[in-house]
């Protein structure tokens, strides 16, 4: 019990994962303008003007600042769950393939195994494309290099992968490794694997529009300038201090809903996806180690 409470008290304390190293200049700013503005009360300049309060409502001032955290929010759970979507896509049609494609020969083998990490290769290979990245060694060593080399030269290279999987699965169809059954069951995966590459497109090609993110950020600027003029009569020199706090709440709120509009980036608050990807290398590590019971005279 004392130790989740130590871990709940660091965790306030907590920079890392944080905005604050992004807004911290802003809120200086505005504490040190409002501790001017306190300078100039002091000296009975006429600065006190509790009406300045009016041009901004803060109730107007918070539900633009709540519409904007909500709806970078919502862009960024649609994103987690597109990508949980394609961790059990990519877990069920391993299991599948590992359990429903005949081996014959040897080579099946082979060819199964090369299958199951090209499902690998198709995460990482979104992970690449939604954050703007050439192919890589993190693809290479999941696939041939003759297929590594063609992957180079095409524009989107999670569909590449998407079509050879769906390529081996027909060609075990043809070759009776597989019924028609479980051809469609298999494709109706990998349909719905590039339909969450889809989801994951549109969260990053649809942002939210900039005039309402310029609007909100001149708003919050002109609010946060006008807030030591209402303040100053009755707070005097804590005018600055609490002028500040009340910046870093605004701007912090602002920056999140920055943060994590779009969730496929490097930001501490973005998701994951380097440790999703490695989990699910891990998991078709484990199923290649495994092997189906079948009759191994049909192995020649």
């Amino acid at each position: 019990m004392g130790s989740q409470r130590l871990r709940r008290l660091r965790l306030a304390f907590q920079v890392k994962g944080t905005v604050i190293t992004t807004i911290y200049y802003r809120v200086i700013f505005f504490g040190l303008f409002g501790s001017f503005v306190s300078l100039l009360y002091y000296f009975n300049f006429p600065v006190s003007q509790p009406i300045l309060g009016s041009v901004i409502p803060s109730i107007v001032l918070g539900l633009l600042l709540v519409f904007r955290t909500n709806t970078a929010y919502d862009r960024f759970w649609e994103g987690r769950k597109a990508w949980g979507d394609i961790v059990n896509n990519v877990r069920n049609l391993a299991r599948l393939i590992l359990v429903s494609v005949d081996e014959k020969f040897s080579e099946d083998r082979k060819e199964k195994v090369a299958a199951l990490r090209l499902l690998v290769a198709f995460a990482v290979a979104t992970k690449l494309h939604l954050r703007s990245l050439p192919v890589n060694s993190e693809l290479e060593e999941l696939m041939l290099e003759s297929k590594y080399m063609t992957l180079l030269t095409m524009n989107h290279p999670p569909l590449e992968i998407a079509f050879w999987i769906g390529d081996y699965l027909q060609q075990q169809c043809n070759r009776d490794r597989l019924n028609n059954y479980q051809l469609i069951t298999m494709q109706e995966l990998i349909n719905s694997m590039v339909d969450n590459l889809g989801a994951c497109e549109r969260i990053l090609k649809t942002p939210i529009p900039l005039a309402y993110t310029i609007h909100l950020k001149q708003l919050l600027i002109l609010y946060c300038l006008l807030l030591p003029f209402q303040l100053v009569e009755n707070l005097g020199w804590a005018t600055g201090a609490i002028t500040g706090v009340i910046s870093f709440t605004l701007f912090g709120i602002e920056a999140i809903g920055l943060e994590i509009e779009n969730p496929f980036g490097f930001d501490n608050n973005d998701l994951p996806l380097d440790a999703i990807c490695d989990t699910m290398k891990r998991n078709i590590e484990d199923l290649i180690s495994l092997r189906p019971t079948f009759d191994a005279n049909k192995i020649q």
